[in-house]
């Protein structure tokens, strides 16, 4: 299903397919965004725009169908319905202010739902107003363009429009819409959503559709369902392990923020890390630190028992084996990630080969950079530049020494494994003060001109002419600790 024959592109280039409303009407409801008063464009992003085979002049012309005002042609707007454990705890939710318009059906035959956020109430709002403001529809625009620059799996965001309406949170705010791009909505929430529907077949139903959309390999296996949990789980640790790799945090992995397709989805309370403290968690709400930089693969791992526990029916007839295979293939999360994640470390520190004590040497670097509060993205940079200066400090120089030794031992030696190096090592991120600063001169001062300028920069993350300019640097030392919220 993820492949499509391509045919003769419509005017504007919209080729809209429906197969989600396919399933059981449980699962969604039919509503129609609500319209808008004053939509203007902020951002398009126009490569995106083409590769979807739709015409980005148009768009840029017409902020109006981004927005919800008019709906594309052979839309079929529905909001999904799923369920999710926030913090540990279980509600039932759905796309209390998000609209899947349908499924854009690319030249090359992809297919990728369009959402818009924002766009108005829905049957799974309860008291919310389902509006966004547009501050938290930028963050995520800027951070999801990096992410997917970065190489990390990511829904995507193809604009940005201003509604010319206020949102009232703890203050007046600007309205705006969002069109997210994404491989599917499918959550692990959505399984849990129909598990708890109670109806026998939802969780097959939702399985096979999923399996065909995104695992079609596995859809004539005859154990594809244990096989597609397996197939989640290993696309689960590798991302996780990409997240680590540039000191990401999500910042609320609920299960209804967890997609079975494994990209990153959902960036409200996001970040990055500055220095390098793996206890680091920046929501607002998140006070025990459940959704740290550390704790993400054991989150990772905890949501993917609850979607075990959502298809665990489907596992085996007898009750007993069907538990026992979900826990044998959940505990090989930490060893699918332990290796996902040395793979990443080892590029970052040029190696190409694998010995048995690389693990140590990651380790040991990390365990100084925490000690030294060092800069995470700026510490992998420096060591990739040959004429950076080093930290003055007998604990750094002593690991140093070990890796040179290792990186002799590499095929082409230091030099070529610098040049891997800077293929894995950005030299900017959407540093959080930047964002902030970007984010306000939108929203507040209506300039955004700012927001465009680092969205350039985090487009190019690896590019070096970026090393010595402002977004490459970590915020003043007297800067208060970095806290976000959710853009609800």
């Amino acid at each position: 299903m993820s492949n499509h024959a391509a045919g003769p592109e419509p005017r504007h280039g919209w080729r809209l397919e429906h197969s989600y409303a396919g399933l059981p009407p449980h699962f969604f409801s039919d509503v129609r965004p609500t319209p808008v008063a004053s939509p203007s464009l902020v951002v398009l992003n126009r490569p995106l725009a083409r590769g979807l085979g739709l015409d980005p002049d148009w768009l840029a012309e017409n902020p109006a169908a981004l927005a919800g005002n008019a709906v594309p042609p052979g839309a079929r707007p529905v909001a999904q319905a799923y369920a999710g454990h926030q913090y540990a705890h279980f509600t039932n939710l759905g796309d209390g202010r998000a609209i899947l318009l349908g499924e854009q059906i690319t030249p090359a035959g992809e297919r990728f739902d369009i959402q818009l956020k924002g766009a108005g109430r829905t049957p799974y709002s309860r008291r919310g107003d389902g509006r966004a403001a547009l501050g938290p529809m930028l963050r995520e625009f800027l951070v999801s363009e990096a992410m997917w620059a970065l190489g990390i799996p990511t829904t995507r965001s193809l604009a940005v429009v201003a509604t010319g309406e206020p949102v009232f949170r703890e203050e007046t705010l600007p309205g705006a819409v969002l069109v997210r791009v994404a491989a599917s909505h499918i959550r692990v929430g959505t399984f849990e959503w129909a598990a708890a529907c109670g109806r026998p077949e939802s969780v097959r139903g939702l399985a096979d559709y999923t399996i065909r959309r995104h695992y079609p390999e596995l859809a004539d296996t005859p154990d594809r369902y244990p096989a597609f949990f397996r197939a989640v789980l290993d696309r689960q640790a590798r991302l996780i392990a990409r997240w680590q790799s540039v000191g990401f945090v999500h910042g609320v992995m609920n299960t209804d923020n967890m997609a079975v397709s494994g990209e990153t989805i959902d960036y409200g309370p996001c970040a990055f890390l500055d220095a390098y403290l793996p206890e680091t968690s920046f929501s607002s709400i998140d006070r025990h630190g459940r959704y740290s930089y550390a704790n993400q693969p054991a989150i990772a791992q905890w949501n993917l028992a609850r979607f075990a526990e959502a298809l665990v029916p489907l596992f085996d007839p007898d009750q007993q084996k069907a538990v026992a295979l979900a826990n044998e293939i959940l505990s090989e999360f930490p060893a699918a990630f332990e290796t996902a994640r040395l793979a990443r470390f080892r590029a970052k520190l040029g190696l190409a080969t694998a010995e048995p004590g690389d693990g140590e040497l990651v380790s040991g670097l990390l365990d100084w950079m925490r000690a030294a509060r060092a800069d995470f993205i700026n510490t992998f940079h420096a060591l990739a530049a040959p004429a950076a200066a080093a930290p003055d400090d007998p604990a750094f120089r002593e690991w140093r020494s070990r890796w040179i030794a290792r990186l002799d031992r590499e095929p082409g030696g230091e030099t070529a494994a610098r040049s891997r190096m800077a293929a894995h090592n950005p030299v900017v991120i959407p540093r959080n003060h930047l964002v902030e600063s970007a984010l306000a001169a939108a929203s507040e001062d209506g300039d955004p001109a700012p927001f465009l300028r680092l969205l350039e920069a985090v487009s190019d993350p690896f590019n070096p002419r970026h090393a010595d300019g402002p977004f490459a640097a970590p915020p003043p030392p007297e800067a208060p600790p970095h806290v976000t919220f959710c853009g609800t």
